[in-house]
């Protein structure tokens, strides 16, 4: 179960991730470029899947106003988020809840998510990205850094190829790969170009993929003003 996997990681999560997501830079900071908000604006940012918090850190460096809600379904992972962020308790708040079954708390100007999504399957990513355009106020963005199914069984087997050198190649430690595999094998990933058509469908406008990198992605879209 996809709880008890992250719960058995939380302690280590944060210690290979440059070397698991070799694009990790690039990635990252393609989410903090699209973020609409000025640099100094107390806007409210959701965080779905937010694990850890790295991905709510790097925002909130970038954003240093900005509130942000980290939701995720396990515990563990949260315990180490609100341990990274107990200098300003006011700033975050925390959610323990499955984001494929349980609704979303509040109303946001944005709303991030970072390798998490990809963990639930095509109808329950559908009715997410509904869920994510209804608490997102007029003009809201929603962001998602993730990874992606290959267009074709090759192409699919060419990206997990790809990703396997380059994580070898940045000297992930044997364990952490194997623990990182033992995950992936619970992952619902769709294609790219599904999931950008879910969101058009939804009534999102601006939809684009802003990066990729073999199977990780980049993409958003904003949602569209009433009248």
């Amino acid at each position: 179960m996809i709880r008890d996997l992250f719960d058995k990681a939380a302690q280590n999560y944060d210690r290979a991730r440059r070397q698991l997501v070799p694009c990790f830079d690039d990635f990252y900071s393609t989410v903090l470029d699209l973020i609409p908000c000025e640099r100094d604006a107390a806007c409210r940012i959701l965080d779905l899947g937010a694990g850890t918090g790295l991905l709510a850190a790097l925002i909130a460096e970038a954003f240093p106003r900005a509130h942000l809600t980290l939701v995720d379904i396990s515990d563990a992972m949260l315990d180490q988020a609100r341990q990274r962020f107990t200098a300003e308790p006011t700033r975050f708040h925390f959610r323990a809840l499955d984001f494929s079954k349980e609704p979303l708390p509040g109303e946001y100007e944005v709303v991030v998510s970072a390798l998490s999504i990809h963990h639930v399957d095509n109808l329950a990513k559908q009715v997410l990205f509904q869920e994510v355009y209804d608490v997102l106020l007029e003009d809201g963005v929603f962001v998602n850094a993730d990874q992606v199914l290959g267009a074709t069984p090759e192409i699919d087997r060419q990206y997990h190829e790809a990703w396997l050198r380059e994580v070898r190649s940045k000297g992930v430690s044997e364990d952490d790969l194997a623990a990182a595999l033992e995950r992936m094998g619970e992952d619902k990933m769709s294609m790219l170009s599904s999931q950008m058509k879910w969101l058009e469908n939804i009534g999102f406008e601006m939809v684009n993929c802003w990066y990729k990198n073999y199977g990780f992605v980049v993409y958003s879209g904003r949602k569209r003003r009433a009248g």
